[in-house]
Order: C-alpha cells, then sequence, then structure tokens
C-alpha cells in the first residue's frame, strides 16, 4: 500500500499542481490530505480542484477560519492575516464553503494491518505543533494512550519524521507554503517548492519519503499579486526565490 500525504496548500494552485503531476506518476494507492486548503491567492481554485480528486481530506484550523473568522492574531503581521483571511473567505462560495464544514478533524487510514491516524495538528488539536524537539512527554499527551502505528500531521509547514515508542510521527511539509523559518512573532520564511510525502508499507515492511517539487514560483507571486487579496507584496516579500 502506497499512501500519498499532502497538507497546507494555502491556496497556491501552482504548487498543488506540480504535486500531482508527480503523484500521477507514482502509482500511490490512496491520497490524503492534511487540511489547510483555501487560505491563499487562489482559495475558490484549490478547493475545487481537491475536490476533483478521489482523496479524503482533514479540516485545519485556517479552514476553520475562513468559516468561523480569524482569531485575533498578535503584532503587524497577524493582523495583515486576518485581512487576508476575510477576503480569502469572501471569495469561497457556498459549495465550496459546505464542502469545508463537512471535513472531519482526523481520519484512520488502514495500511496493511497498520492504522495511520491522520491529523491536521495533533492527535487532540489542530492548533497544536510537532517538531523535532517536542518533547516524548508532550507526544505522549497527545496520544492519550492510543498507539497507531503512524501519526500523519501537517500544521507547522516542516517536514519530519520522528519515532515515539512504537509510533511513527510524518509531516509531509506544506505544499503552498513550506517554511524555511518562522520567528516568533514575525513574518515565515517561505522556500521555493512545493512539498509532499509518500508512505508506503509492504509486508511488515515500512518506507517513507518526504519529496520535493520545483515549479514557477515567480509566475505565483505574479498572480498573487493580480488576485485582489490585500497585502500581496508582503506576501510576496516571504519567499526565497531559486
Amino acid at each position: 500500500m502506497r499512501l500519498g500525504l499532502i497538507s497546507d496548500l494555502h491556496g497556491n494552485l501552482p504548487a498543488f499542481d506540480a504535486v500531482l503531476a508527480e503523484l500521477a506518476s507514482e502509482r500511490v494507492d490512496r491520497l490524503v490530505c492534511l487540511g489547510d486548503i483555501a487560505p491563499g491567492p487562489q482559495p475558490r481554485e484549490t478547493v475545487e480542484r481537491l475536490r476533483e480528486l478521489d482523496c479524503r481530506v482533514v479540516l485545519g484550523n485556517w479552514d476553520t477560519w475562513l468559516l468561523e473568522g480569524v482569531p485575533p492574531l498578535s503584532g503587524e503581521t497577524g493582523a495583515m492575516l486576518r485581512e487576508q483571511g476575510a477576503w480569502q473567505s469572501a471569495q469561497l462560495d457556498e459549495s465550496e464553503r459546505a464542502f469545508l464544514e463537512e471535513l472531519p478533524s482526523s481520519i484512520e487510514v488502514e495500511l496493511d494491518g497498520k492504522t495511520a491516524l491522520c491529523v491536521h495538528g495533533s492527535p487532540r488539536s489542530a492548533m497544536e505543533d510537532i517538531y523535532a524537539t517536542t518533547p516524548e512527554e508532550e507526544l505522549a499527551g497527545m496520544l492519550d494512550g492510543f498507539r497507531p502505528a503512524f501519526v500523519v500531521a501537517g500544521h507547522t509547514h516542516v517536514q519530519l519524521l520522528r519515532p515515539h515508542g512504537t509510533t511513527l510521527f510524518l509531516n509531509p511539509g506544506s505544499v503552498g507554503l513550506p517554511f524555511c523559518s518562522r520567528p516568533a512573532n514575525g513574518p515565515a520564511c517561505i522556500s521555493p517548492w512545493a512539498e509532499y510525502a509518500i508512505l508506503t508499507v509492504q509486508e511488515g515492511r515500512v518506507s517513507t519519503e518526504l519529496r520535493r517539487v520545483p515549479y514557477d514560483v515567480g509566475g505565483l507571486l505574479e498572480l498573487a499579486r493580480a488576485s485582489g487579496m490585500p497585502h500581496a507584496d508582503f506576501w510576496a516579500s516571504c519567499w526565497l526565490m531559486p
């Protein structure tokens, strides 16, 4: 069984298309999306492309915020993100909003007798981060006695492969906004590629692949500036150019 994993599309259709093109040649048996689909310069187009796929999808924190309103976020960057969120929410029509409203907070996928628990942030919260530096006791608390073979989570925009007891934590990174750094109270630095992962379980053997795919980042930034999204120049300034 080969499981394709994508997360944090963030309204970046060129990056999403680049990942889908590569996945088309990989013969994955199933595809799972870990949420945060629409926030970005192409919210409607990205949701619609995802809906065309035979793909199970988890609800992300930004998906909830676009439906219910972005909460107060700290600093000048937070204020700009809230304005962008309001614009992105307004781009979604009733059908797209209904699609997001029906998404579950978690799904389980069986891989040759092994369970993969798929969430956005952690098993207990879409807003909880899992990093290489997260203390072991925090990981245990997130699992709360549950011991799946795999926990697959996004949210941090950072690729990760980390064992914890008999559980393997896997983060495929971000399709639309992969972070190369993220200051505590400032804008993130965004890498010029798209990220995804493939998890393979076959005859008891497990292999994981963390992938990066190039695409036309310059074209994306031009598209963002022409989209009408607030603070598009600020957003574009966060990207490293290839």
